[in-house]
């Protein structure tokens, strides 16, 4: 039982030691900061075309969209054939409070 309750945020500190997805959330944070403008509104989210900025081949990105989805950080969302992401603030505001218990 433990081991299960532990697992998201083992899986949350594997999505953050890599710095690409570090840069991803923090460009997440204010996406009108760091993305050009696009034809549905930032509150959506950000669509994935956008992260070429990084430097990484679609396929690199969508792996380490991937990582950051499947631990929590980001909740992606289709909108006909594209996928928007943002990032998910409730669990990244879980997650630091947890840090606290250590």
């Amino acid at each position: 039982m433990r081991e299960e309750q532990s697992m998201p945020k083992d899986e949350i500190l594997k999505a953050l030691a890599n710095p690409v997805r570090l840069d991803i959330l923090n460009w997440l944070k204010e996406p009108e900061k760091h993305f050009s403008a696009q034809y549905i509104s930032m509150e959506m989210g950000v669509c994935a075309g956008q992260f070429e900025r990084c430097g990484l081949s679609q396929s690199s990105v969508s792996a380490h969209l991937a990582v950051l989805t499947k631990a929590g950080l980001i909740a992606p969302q289709r909108v006909g054939q594209w996928t928007f992401y943002k990032r998910n603030e409730e669990a990244i505001a879980a997650f630091l409070n947890s840090l606290s218990d250590l």
